[in-house]
């Protein structure tokens, strides 16, 4: 074989068309197990058309050829994002920021500051804060009220699924004491009924029902933020869990050959008619946008009491009275007898299907209810996707891979998590959360990305809490649960081929292979050659995609 593939290259080199560029002098990992490693690849018209050492592949350029010398950097296929929430970080990157914020005062400086370049009367957005970072009590709407209390104030907790709103907020969306809990969220009451301020889950819908939507200048400049953002990550696809209104704004920027990056996107549930409709007008899009995905939700999230499980959870000291009578989470579906109907009628249209389940009981019963449609319509190549599959009961960790349900998982979670969730569940629980290495070693397809803007978008930061398991009170420096943690090689091909699998585009990106999309990424540091904390200090110099390139040297 190896003197055919020399020949094959003479004969290529003599009747080919010229090919466009030649990288050459790198250390590539392809994520291609049948040839791991290379130092040079050529590429035409965007696709990759060979893979080999320098002399092989110097010896298909011309003069014509643009020859770059990689300089011996480390290469790898295009990151892939199993999970974000694109537009909501596009705009997130302009709004203010309270991720690693410790207190009150803190708290109230940052908004103070950001109110001051908003336009007069403008709704403030943003937010990310974490409560157990000063200590586990809420913060409630006088936190805004004292110092912002003039604009509509709407801050997201980072996993999504609490939101602290001010008093004005509250006011425009008819919110007072009266106001019963919605059907999959609840409305946090003060000790004389009074609301105050937190919202979890269904309940933050109530004022984002009233803010004003985005016009498609602002829609497009989110997007074209977050797309270069993305690209000095080395992200070269994402898996977006976004609106209709997202999907709209991808067409019509694809229409004008405006993407940078490949996107699937898995609209809200809520649009299955519209998403059959679509996939079967325009099929399931192309190489650049894919749109037959639907994303539905579960429960909610363990930081605020509200994934689903089978115990209850452990009593918090900070909470009311009402809220520890004994919890186990919440279901946010609106009607679990209208999903089952959904999941059916959109599997029919050959719609995969992402489903957010974290809870245990969450996952065991999105789990039976993949493996009921499988029975009731028939074996078919569907790749159903559980979204975090975070909290397993003992039954549910094999079924992944003998089922072929696809865990996308977002590693960093643990570093956050892992300081905290001792005080919701207990031992027993926790040591079946995030069994990276237990999925990988049953044969499941393992999936990895950031859940932006919850987490932090770098990958690397994921390859990293992946391999140590590190939280952020230093606590675990072997590891929170350090039988589950894995190999950078094994993290990587859940950044790429397997998250390319995740999407059915595994056969045209996700790994440095002939054929293929011309899909990859200079780093500064070979990071499997390093100790976990230099993964970290790595930075992107380059990104290729289709085999435009983008400089951050």
């Amino acid at each position: 074989m190896k003197k055919i593939i020399p020949l094959l290259l003479l004969i290529y080199a003599c009747s080919a068309p010229k090919v466009e560029k030649v990288y050459y002098n790198g250390v590539i990992w392809t994520g291609d197990l049948s040839k791991p490693s290379a130092t040079a690849l050529a590429i035409e018209n965007g696709q990759i058309l060979f893979v080999g050492d320098d002399k092989e592949i110097l010896a298909l350029a011309t003069e014509k050829t643009e020859k770059i010398n990689l300089m011996g950097r480390f290469v790898t296929p295009g990151l892939i994002d199993n999970h974000v929430h694109f537009m909501s970080g596009g705009f997130q990157l302009s709004s203010v920021n309270l991720r690693e914020v410790k207190n009150k005062a803190e708290f109230q400086n940052r908004i103070i500051v950001h109110s001051e370049t908003l336009p007069a009367g403008a709704w403030m957005q943003g937010g990310d804060w974490d409560h157990e970072l000063w200590g586990g009590n809420y913060p409630d709407k006088s936190w805004i009220d004292d110092v912002v209390p003039d604009r509509p104030v709407f801050l997201g907790r980072l996993d999504g699924h609490m939101a602290l709103a001010n008093s004005k907020a509250l006011e425009l969306a008819g919110i007072n004491t009266d106001t019963p809990d919605p059907v999959g969220g609840i409305i946090l009451k003060g000790s004389r009924g009074g609301a105050t301020g937190i919202l979890k889950d269904e309940a933050m819908a109530l004022v984002n029902n009233v803010i004003p939507e985005n016009t498609i200048e602002e829609m497009d400049q989110a997007l074209d933020a977050a797309m270069d953002f993305a690209l000095s990550l080395g992200i070269t696809q994402i898996h977006d869990m976004g609106s209709w209104k997202s999907l709209e704004t991808y067409k019509r920027n694809h229409k004008k050959g405006l993407l940078k990056l490949r996107i699937k996107i898995y609209p809200w549930y809520t649009n299955w008619e519209k998403i059959i409709r679509n996939v079967q007008d325009n099929g399931p899009g192309d190489e650049w946008l894919r749109w037959d995905g639907i994303k539905g939700m579960m429960d909610g999230s363990l930081g605020s009491r509200t994934a689903w499980m089978h115990k209850p959870y452990l009593a918090d000291p900070f909470s009311s009275e009402k809220e520890n009578m004994a919890t186990v989470g919440i279901i946010t579906l609106r009607d679990t007898t209208e999903f089952k109907h959904i999941l059916r009628e959109t599997d029919k249209a050959n719609i995969q299907h992402a489903v957010h389940a974290i809870g245990d009981r969450a996952n065991d019963w999105i789990l039976d209810e993949f493996a009921s449609i499988k029975n009731e319509l028939g074996q078919k190549d569907r790749r159903c996707r559980i979204e975090h599959a975070q909290h397993l009961s003992p039954s549910a960790v094999l079924r992944f891979a003998a089922e072929n349900i696809i865990p996308s998982m977002q590693p960093y979670h643990i570093y956050d998590d892992g300081s905290w969730a001792h005080k919701r569940i207990e031992h027993d629980r926790l040591s079946r959360t995030y069994v990276f290495k237990t999925l990988i070693e049953s044969g499941a397809n393992l999936t990895f990305g950031s859940d932006w803007t919850v987490a932090p978008f770098n990958p690397l930061t994921g390859i990293y809490a992946a391999v140590t398991r590190h939280t952020r009170d230093g606590k675990n420096q072997n590891g929170w649960y350090p039988k589950e943690k894995i190999k950078v090689e094994d993290a990587l091909r859940s950044y790429t081929i397997n998250n390319a699998y995740a999407a059915f585009w595994e056969k045209t990106t996700g790994s440095i292979v002939a054929g293929k999309h011309a899909d990859f990424v200079v780093h500064s540091v070979n990071i499997l050659d390093v100790s976990p904390e230099e993964i970290l200090e790595s930075k992107v110099l380059r990104t290729v995609v289709g085999g435009k390139d983008y400089l951050f040297e």
